[in-house]
């Protein structure tokens, strides 16, 4: 991905900036980045995003060209503009790795850094860990709901812009999709690009057969047609007839894609037609409006699928497209911090997420404890960055992706079936304490 400008921020953060300049304010910061609930019927959230978050922090510059429009927009003294043209992040990051589930009241993102860094980088990083976390949540639902079906990501034309459609390909291919339509994601990600062919295909031939013949004499590898244009059982039988003539030029049909009415009913109409003419090789492919309720009303319905294209409901995570999530100051200058809004409130200090499993291996419970303090369990927050550099071992797409399959084996089963419910997070009794000693001061 192309980087960013450091403008592509909100105007506050500079303006508290200028603040901070003007009354020497530069003392070390503890900001963290965490979820206050989950959406309507969500059991769990998967982090993402971290490589893009960590990528941004690396490369955060202003360029002479920033600098100048900040110039001519005259909202800046020159001596603070000057001080801000070699604003850099020097600090250290700890995160939860992408692909790990995780829960309310729990940061997912510690940053630690002079006091004008760690504000600073606030809205580009709820931005880029906001918008893959849900993504990738979206996706591991239709994961577990679909096991062992394949997925892949139709939705960069439903997007919320180009940005969007590239990321959400990243985040759902993470969650443990097989594979995008979207061209630059092989590209930029490496992730498998799937695709077919549109009704407007077939449309622009005079019959189907042509249509079909056509598109395979260019198109051989991982041959997918679509035969719903018109009525889907005759397109099958139009495969059926298509297929041994293919064959004798080398030529294999992976599979036909419904997309549109019953997908169940036509999925075993065509099925039968194919199996019939001894075709049992060609997969069905279904897409058209799916979301993980009906991906698993549709695996539980025994439908001979064996894979979908999911476009809207996935991009746009059309339920749930936004998270409650925030960035909150947690310490500054060595002293805890502690925001008290009414239904906001923050509870204060570093902190660390350990998490308990089961004699069977799965979710117990989570704890969030002050940084230091002894917990049972496993640490989930782990170094990202050191003096603003990268720690050696930072795991890539590919690793993420393990680690996400990983986690969602370790859902309770509940949660794993999508019934409602939720893991207990314990905030334990020392931040409790803390926060209860900073209400009861001035």
């Amino acid at each position: 991905m192309a980087e960013q400008t450091p403008l592509l921020t909100d105007l506050y953060e500079l303006s508290m900036l200028d603040a901070y300049a003007a009354h020497g304010m530069a003392d070390t910061a503890v900001f963290e980045l965490f979820v206050r609930k989950l959406p309507p019927g969500r059991g769990f959230l998967m982090a993402a995003g971290l490589e893009q978050a960590v990528q941004f922090l690396e490369t955060m510059r202003f360029t002479p060209d920033d600098m100048a429009w900040l110039r001519g927009s005259q909202q800046f003294s020159p001596a603070f503009l000057d001080q801000l043209s070699g604003l850099r992040f020097t600090g250290d990051v700890d995160a939860m790795p992408e692909g790990t589930v995780f829960f309310p009241d729990e940061p997912l993102l510690r940053v630690t850094a002079p006091l004008p860094e760690a504000q600073f980088v606030e809205s580009r990083l709820i931005n880029l860990l906001h918008f893959q976390t849900v993504i990738a949540s979206k996706a591991a639902r239709m994961v577990l709901a679909a096991p062992g079906k394949e997925l892949v990501d139709f939705g960069l034309r439903r997007a919320h812009g180009a940005e969007a459609g590239l990321l959400a390909a990243r985040a759902s291919y993470l969650a443990g999709f097989s594979g995008t339509a979207t061209v630059q994601a092989g590209r930029d990600f490496g992730i498998p690009i799937v695709g077919t062919m549109a009704h407007s295909f077939v449309q622009a031939h005079d019959d189907e057969a042509t249509a079909f013949e056509h598109f395979a004499q260019v198109r051989p590898r991982a041959l997918t047609l679509l035969i719903d244009t018109y009525d889907t059982e005759r397109g099958a039988a139009i495969v059926a007839a298509l297929a041994p003539r293919l064959a004798a030029r080398g030529i294999t049909i992976r599979a036909v894609r419904l997309d549109s009415g019953d997908l169940a009913a036509h999925a075993r109409k065509v099925r039968a037609i194919l199996d019939a003419a001894g075709l049992q090789a060609i997969r069905v492919f279904a897409s058209g409006g799916l979301d993980e309720n009906s991906l698993l009303a549709l695996c539980r319905d025994g439908a001979p699928i064996d894979g979908f294209g999911v476009g809207t409901s996935l991009t746009t995570s059309s339920d749930a497209p936004a998270l409650d999530c925030a960035y909150k100051l947690q310490e500054y200058a060595g002293r805890p911090r502690r925001k008290r809004s009414e239904g906001k409130a923050t509870w204060p200090g570093r902190k660390q997420v350990y998490r308990r499993h089961d004699a069977a291996g799965a979710i117990a419970g989570d704890t969030v404890a002050l940084l230091g303090e002894p917990v049972d369990g496993e640490a989930l927050l782990r170094p990202v960055l050191r003096a603003g550099k990268r720690v050696d071992g930072f795991p890539g797409l590919i690793e993420a992706r393990a680690h996400a399959a990983a986690s969602l084996a370790l859902l309770p089963a509940p949660l794993r079936r999508l019934e409602p419910g939720q893991v207990t997070v314990t905030i334990s009794e020392s931040i409790r304490r803390l926060a209860a000693d900073m209400d009861r001061r001035p």
